[in-house]
């Protein structure tokens, strides 16, 4: 039986299931990295870089939260992004991971103009950040 395990020196062969998984479930750029070890890149399908850190990831993991941002540098520079950490049992961050976040780049209400409870749920939690 295979194992997925994650831990603040997990490298990236042993962070990228996790990393493509996301991928393949939003259909979006991922990044992931431990705490100790530079991690993987994912775009379009193929793993880009597998000795990938952003200034992004360097920062949820330092900072223990989740970041919402616009990068002024790095491989997403420019372009919306959302880094949250992946917690011990300690709640110390022993890894991170960041996709595009298309949500703030999207009308929500055009796009699910036909689902108004949808909108309202995402525009409250939107206010809480």
């Amino acid at each position: 039986m295979a194992d997925i395990r994650l831990s603040e020196n997990s490298t990236s062969g042993d962070i990228l299931p996790v990393a493509k998984m996301v991928h393949e479930l939003f259909s979006l750029p991922v990044t992931m990295r431990s705490r100790n070890k530079k991690g993987v890149r994912l775009e379009k399908g193929n793993v880009v870089d597998m000795d990938y850190t952003g200034p992004v990831l360097e920062d949820a993991l330092s900072r223990n939260c989740v970041i919402h941002t616009i990068p002024d540098s790095g491989a997403y520079k420019g372009v919306p992004v959302v880094v949250a950490p992946i917690h011990d049992s300690d709640g110390t961050a022993i890894a991170v991971i960041g996709i595009v976040d298309v949500v703030c780049t999207i009308d929500l209400a055009s796009v699910f103009g036909s689902y108004p409870q949808i909108v309202r749920q995402v525009e409250e939690r939107k206010k809480k950040l």
